[in-house]
């Protein structure tokens, strides 16, 4: 982890940014792209290399598949910035012209009652707009045939704006462009998080470094670690770091066409990554929480079970090499599975931005978009994301995700 810290330029801000991965990244570019926001804004980040933030270890891949209405607009609002990225950013000649890479996420279903999900989740897709088609296991063994299909049921797949894309980049501009329009960012920690005299705002912020920051309003950006900074202000949030691994890999006889992001019926799942080479994700069966510094390998679950899993449905994966291998979090939102924005109700200037449970880079320009909305006229002006407020935790309300990976 980082070992310096940086003091802040002011002693008061309008807005602070606990955190300053993606989603902290987002929300600081749309204040700074909103002209009715005038106010000052600080992203305090503990560890700027962000080695180990969940932004660093993503899949980076986007998809329409979700069995929410608000998911599926979510994603389709993140391929249009994605593929419009120089546009959004006022049409500044630096910054790159962005694509995805559209080759598909491919659910398969080798039961009926999997298969009957994917059904219902399509029906939500269509009318939202997305092109999600639904194969029979000959359809699916026409399309692609190096998959073994003899198992299944039914797929789902999405060709248009599923795939690839480039989060990086993405992550970079919005860091680039808010500093330069005056966000402040540092490496710092907040360590506490102080309430007024009659417990209903945030009052201030106190850092790692010893400074005690006054602040309008606070952004709880902090990923798998979001649960610890809920508490600093007496808090609870749903919110665990879970661990997934990824390998990347080279095959001795590579597909020969696009590899969809497949997710396997056991949970496995593997995509093109090009060039021979291949990106494959999965986590231990019993799934437990983690500490948010847990990053180990559990090497013996790519010989136990992944790699057989990936050689069955792939027979070419039989013959494969290992390149590269991590481990990362989702920030596991144990409730439903869907992220957590919005104002706490009694504490109305602590705002959630939590909870993505694996899908948080593609989310992360529609929740930027909207928590600056929030922050800057107190309602939605584009995407209304209050259902997915923390109030429906305080009320046992759950909007549950099925389409996890």
């Amino acid at each position: 982890m980082a070992g310096r810290t940086e003091a802040p330029n002011r002693a008061s801000y309008d807005v602070v940014i606990v955190g300053g991965a993606i989603m902290g990244a987002s929300t600081a570019w749309f204040l700074s792209d909103d002209k009715d926001f005038d106010g000052r804004v600080l992203v305090v980040e503990s560890d700027t290399s962000y080695q180990f933030c969940s932004t660093a270890h993503t899949n980076s891949c986007m998809r329409q598949q979700f069995s929410t209405e608000l998911n599926v607009r979510i994603s389709q609002f993140a391929a249009d910035f994605v593929k419009n990225l120089r546009s959004y950013m006022g049409g500044d000649a630096r910054v790159p012209a962005l694509s995805i890479r559209a080759f598909g996420y491919m659910y398969l279903a080798d039961n009926e009652e999997f298969a009957e999900v994917l059904r219902r989740n399509q029906k939500v897709q269509l009318a939202a707009g997305a092109a999600t088609e639904l194969l029979t296991p000959a359809e699916i063994a026409a399309a692609y045939p190096f998959y073994r299909v003899d198992d299944l049921v039914l797929g789902s797949i999405n060709r248009v704006d599923e795939g690839y894309w480039e989060g990086a980049a993405v992550f970079d501009w919005f860091r680039r462009q808010s500093r330069e329009r005056g966000v402040e960012y540092i490496e710092n920690e907040v360590v506490a998080i102080t309430r007024n005299a009659t417990g209903t705002q945030i009052e201030s912020v106190t850092l790692k470094s010893g400074e005690v920051i006054a602040c309008g309003q606070l952004v709880n950006a902090t990923g798998p670690r979001a649960a610890l900074t809920a508490r600093l202000a007496g808090l609870d949030l749903p919110v665990e770091p879970r661990k997934r691994y990824t390998w990347v890999f080279k095959a001795a006889q590579p597909l020969d066409r696009d590899l969809p992001l497949t997710i396997d019926p056991s949970g496995v799942h593997v995509r093109e990554n090009g060039g021979g080479s291949y990106q494959c994700g999965a986590h231990e069966v019993a799934d437990p929480a983690v500490a948010p510094d847990d990053f180990d390998m559990d090497f013996a679950l790519w010989e136990d079970r992944v790699w057989p899993i990936l050689a069955a449905r792939i027979p070419q994966f039989e013959a494969i090499k290992v390149t590269a291998q991590w481990a990362g979090h989702y920030a596991m939102n144990t409730f439903d599975h869907n992220a957590i924005t919005g104002p706490h109700p009694e504490l109305a200037n602590f705002i959630f931005l939590n909870g993505f449970s694996g899908h948080g880079l593609q989310q992360s320009p529609a929740m930027g978009r909207g928590t600056a909305e929030w922050l800057t006229h107190g309602a939605y002006r584009t995407l209304d994301l209050s259902p997915f407020h923390y109030d429906r935790i305080l009320a046992r309300r759950p909007i549950t995700e099925d389409a996890v990976i």
